[in-house]
């Protein structure tokens, strides 16, 4: 697991997306644990046209779209901007709904960002732990 994290980590010349397409896009692989050469091979399309729609904003064909939105187990709506996101294993109440959004929202940060932020929440989540003993 932690060999399949590390890949999933920013690599130091990746750029951030430009597009909501984009970023919908890199949230949406990286919720779901996949590299760009997964998601590419699932789809019959390359890494390095993964990582132009992610980076650049190249907007695919619709027909990409579809592919894409079924590998990654979402709609074509959620990744163009058309609708909320509808990752992961689908909170039900409101409380839950709304961490999942921010979850989603962490995963669009850039890395050193992203660490600083699962930096104090694991600070947090220990300290609770500690009291709660």
């Amino acid at each position: 697991m932690q060999a399949q994290l590390a890949i999933l980590r920013r690599m130091p010349n990746q750029k951030e997306p430009t597009t909501i397409f984009g970023s919908r896009l890199l949230a949406a692989r990286r919720t779901r644990s996949m590299t760009q050469t997964q998601l590419a091979e699932a789809i019959g399309s390359t890494q390095k046209a993964i990582s132009y729609y992610e980076a650049a904003g190249g907007n695919p064909s619709a027909d990409v779209i579809t592919k894409i939105s079924k590998a990654l187990g979402t709609t074509a709506d959620d990744l163009l901007g058309l609708s909320s996101p509808v990752d992961g294993p689908g909170p039900e109440g409101i409380d839950e709904r709304r961490v999942w959004r921010r979850f989603r929202q962490l995963m669009i940060l850039p890395e050193k960002d992203r660490r600083a932020v699962l930096r104090m929440l694991d600070s947090l989540t220990k300290a609770q732990q500690a009291a709660a003993k």
